[in-house]
């Protein structure tokens, strides 16, 4: 399992990192003028690159030079007086005994990236007798915006997402409860019960899935059916209550279109936590610390929250943030915190404790009949937590887990 690890490692690097992540230093008192940061380019297409000058004192003759790696350089039209070799290779040196005309010629100088990449980086180098400057330049393909038509109400705004497993008592009373305050909203529900019943009513979206697929396939299910900007997960044994103010969260996420899931309390309970994560050896694996009412700053503007890394079950999501983690469907029955370990770096998240929901009392065997069978779904045994921590091992390249 080790080596099979090092080898999807290695490719995951390959798509994640690029010589963008390298660190590079500024010399000192350097008579080249160049970008530092903000120089993007599109792949296989030629574009100036901007800034390029030289100061130095008067001499007869000056010579720059510049390379690159992932593109070729050219440098228009060569004015009298001027020498210009390399144009259209990855090395370009000019010299001219007017500094004016250099400058003029730097000017006009263009990057062309020689191979297809969406995201990846080059570095150019770029010298004068005894100095060198780098910088980067980031290939990019530009990426179409995906915007939501909002319109004028909650209902419009936010779907609420659940999952049910043979606990349709619970399910219709989280239902009734969110009818007493919202009557239209839509409510998705994704149900790999052994039996399905029929979940009926204006607004409801059931999905039946294959019997006891598990809770994070039947997350990735209800969130796929999701058209909103938001949705508000919830688990079936949730009620609402008058404190259940979903434009709350709304008013949060609007004025602070960076963050990604914002969390409520559970009958006040406001559970949350921070994610530690050490890289460690790169042959070894990291380490992750999840740490148990860890915060992080303030929410600017909302003193009742602040920034965390995880949440409680009750959330406000931007949808197409949080398709993009998804929920490993691998995990059936034990799991919460995965999400937002595979989130970590992705996702922007807080906790407030001004938005709460309520927790259904449990319900006797009289009133479901499902009862014992659910129960035996519901205490794994410790085979399903061991094959969670190798999957933690392989997935997530960890060498530890601690709690706290």
């Amino acid at each position: 399992m080790a080596k099979r690890r090092a080898k999807e490692f290695k490719q995951h690097k390959a798509r994640t990192t690029s010589v963008l992540s390298n660190l590079l230093f500024a010399a000192a008192n350097s008579p080249l003028q160049y970008p530092i940061q903000g120089f993007t380019v599109r792949p296989l297409t030629s574009t100036l690159i901007p800034g390029l000058m030289l100061h130095a004192r008067p001499q007869k003759s000056y010579k720059v030079s510049l390379s690159v790696s992932k593109g070729v350089l050219t440098s228009g039209i060569t004015p009298e007086g001027m020498t210009v070799r390399g144009n259209g290779e990855t090395s370009l040196v000019l010299e001219s005994s007017s500094l004016v005309t250099l400058n003029n010629v730097l000017a006009q100088v263009s990057y062309n990236s020689a191979v297809y990449h969406i995201h990846t980086g080059d570095l150019a180098y770029f010298d004068f007798e005894g100095h060198q400057a780098v910088f980067p330049i980031t290939i990019k393909q530009p990426q179409v915006p995906v915007l939501y038509d909002m319109g004028t109400d909650v209902n419009s705004h936010v779907t609420v997402a659940t999952k049910t497993f043979l606990r349709y008592p619970s399910l219709k009373r989280l239902i009734s409860s969110i009818r007493q305050f919202y009557s239209n909203i839509t409510v998705i529900i994704a149900d790999d019960s052994i039996e399905p019943e029929k979940v009926t009513g204006e607004h409801i979206q059931q999905y039946i899935m294959p019997p006891a697929q598990g809770w994070f396939a039947g997350r990735n299910l209800a969130v796929s059916q999701v058209t909103t900007k938001y949705f508000l997960w919830v688990d079936d044994d949730y009620e609402f209550t008058e404190d259940t103010k979903i434009e709350k969260l709304v008013e949060i996420m609007e004025a602070l279109p960076e963050l990604d899931v914002v969390g409520g309390s559970v009958k006040k309970n406001q559970f949350y936590f921070t994610i530690e994560y050490e890289e460690g050896e790169e042959m070894e694996g990291g380490c992750l610390y999840r740490k148990s009412k860890g915060k992080l700053p303030p929410l600017p503007g909302f003193p009742q929250c602040f920034m965390a890394n995880g949440v409680v079950n009750f959330f406000l999501a931007r949808t197409d943030a949080v398709q993009k983690v998804g929920f490993d469907p691998k995990l059936q029955r034990v799991a919460h915190s995965e999400f937002f370990m595979d989130g970590l770096g992705s996702l922007m998240v807080a906790s407030c404790s001004h938005v709460s929901i309520g927790h259904q009392p449990r319900i006797s065997n009289k009133d479901n009949k499902d009862e014992d069978l659910y129960r035996e779904f519901r205490r794994p045994p410790n085979s399903d937590t061991e094959f969670k921590y190798r999957l933690h091992f392989f997935k997530n390249h960890l060498k530890c887990i601690r709690f706290g």
